[in-house]
């Protein structure tokens, strides 16, 4: 399978690649910071009233994060010293300033994901997706005082043009596409650097497992640690690099939370993984190819 896109490259014909200081492999956290729009249909718990205005039961399910969940999981990261990437709605930036400050006082990476998670882009003409997407990057700006050099769309919707817009605004990499264990080039227009991918799973995520699949947080912990035990045996020979997504209002519900922290803990026994931000992922993987 083949998209315009990205050129086939499958891992075993490609030259290994090093971490730095000899790591075996690399984790980094994806921690969705989102705003979903009062009134719109979006991402459900039940979806038999989710055309409703008002939805308290929806609409209560998704507000739990910004108020209770996202602290729950920041004293997660906290406590195992490992710092999440933050991937932000610009809007949270407005509606829930006190985690951006959180975020800003312990110093994480931002990483840009559309004004809110009510709004796609697949339908925008190039201007108006330029637009809106250089809006999206310069409120996040203003919020954290770090432009943004990584995207990933609201839930994963894209148009055809995004990934030219992205390198022409001086984006260096994009989270949408999950299909490798290593970062790789996009092929683009050649207007602007380059752009990377940098791997982050479409189904080591909260959302897929909670949402679609109805598992347990026991079940997402052994997940984890499963992935991670077999990237960790492959990086004896070619490192690899394992990205995972959390959302606030699942991951931080009290009775997931500690299976996070579990993960975490079984991941940190291993003296030579790097807990890097996807920033320091593409950072490395552009000095290593140069």
């Amino acid at each position: 399978m083949t998209a315009p896109f990205f050129d086939h490259s499958p891992i075993v014909a490609r030259p290994a690649l090093r971490l730095p200081e000899g790591k075996r492999m690399a984790v980094w956290f994806g921690l969705n910071l989102e705003h979903y729009e009062y009134g719109k249909q979006a991402l459900s718990l039940a979806p038999f009233t989710a055309g409703l205005t008002p939805d308290p039961l929806n609409h209560g399910w998704r507000e739990y994060g910004p108020r209770v969940g996202v602290w729950r999981l920041i004293d997660v990261f906290d406590r195992a010293g490992v710092q999440p990437t933050a991937i932000l709605n610009s809007e949270v930036s407005d509606r829930y300033p006190e985690i951006v400050k959180a975020g800003v006082e312990r110093g994480w990476t931002w990483v840009a994901h559309g004004s809110n998670n009510s709004t796609w882009q697949t339908l925008l003409e190039p201007e108006e997706e330029r637009g809106y997407i250089t809006q999206v990057a310069d409120r996040i700006t203003e919020a954290t005082g770090v432009r943004p050099r990584g995207w990933l769309g609201p839930a994963l919707t894209a148009s055809p043009n995004t990934l030219g817009l992205l390198a022409r605004l001086g984006f260096r990499y994009c989270l949408d596409w999950g299909i490798d264990d290593e970062p790789f080039p996009f092929r683009t227009d050649g207007n602007g650097g380059p752009l990377l991918s940098v791997p982050y799973s479409t189904e080591l995520n909260d959302i897929p497992f909670y949402v679609l699949h109805h598992q347990t947080g026991e079940q997402f912990r052994q997940a984890i640690v499963d992935a991670f035990d077999q990237l960790y045996a492959e990086g004896a020979t070619r490192p690899r690099v394992l990205g995972i997504g959390l959302h606030p209002f699942l991951s931080g519900q009290p009775y997931r939370a500690r299976y996070v922290a579990e993960a975490l803990a079984h991941m940190k026994r291993f003296a030579d993984v790097w807990f890097p931000s996807a920033d320091e992922i593409a950072d490395w993987y552009l000095e290593e190819t140069s």
